[in-house]
């Protein structure tokens, strides 16, 4: 846990408190904001992954003896804390979709995008882009645990599995 992390509780509690003294007034059920948790672990738990991509993808690039096909990171519009990886005009963005929700689409601009004469349009799109969920689960004195399908997971192994997926996605043709 780095230090900014272990003084944000620490100063929300010394605001109640002086809350308190300058009113008087105890609010019993504002001691616990799950939702105000979700918000601020999921801004903290996108910003972490960015870094963890930043510095895959700078290793990467280093060992790349080609100046083609080097993984960019970008800063996207939603949040600060929202990405995308940049490819051979391929994209895998990194978002918020919800308070303890995150959101990976992997956007297949390419020779996938354009369907074959005949192909259902619709599975064309399902092609296209596709989506994963990272979700927040509270656990015990609301410990945020970050899940994927239900299950808990390494950053580092997020990280590796869709880096490896989008360098084999967007690979030169």
């Amino acid at each position: 846990m780095e230090k900014i992390e272990r003084v944000d509780w620490i100063k929300d509690l010394v605001t109640t408190e002086q809350k308190i003294e300058e009113t008087g007034i105890v609010e019993l059920g504002s001691s616990v904001d799950t939702q105000r948790i979700l918000v601020h672990e999921s801004l903290q738990f996108l910003l972490n992954l960015k870094a963890e991509f930043y510095e895959a993808a700078n290793i990467f690039n280093e060992l790349k003896t080609s100046p083609l096909g080097k993984v960019k990171i970008y800063g996207i519009a939603q949040t600060h804390a929202d990405f995308m990886l940049f490819r051979n005009g391929y994209k895998m963005l990194f978002t918020i979709k919800g308070p303890g929700v995150l959101s990976i689409r992997m956007n297949f601009i390419g020779n996938n995008f354009m369907p074959t004469q005949g192909a259902d349009l619709q599975q064309a799109s399902k092609n296209v882009i596709e989506e994963s969920l990272i979700e927040a689960k509270l656990g015990p004195f609301n410990e945020v645990l970050w899940t994927f399908k239900g299950q808990a997971f390494k950053t580092a192994f997020l990280v590796r599995h869709y880096l490896t997926l989008f360098i084999k996605e967007s690979g030169t043709q």
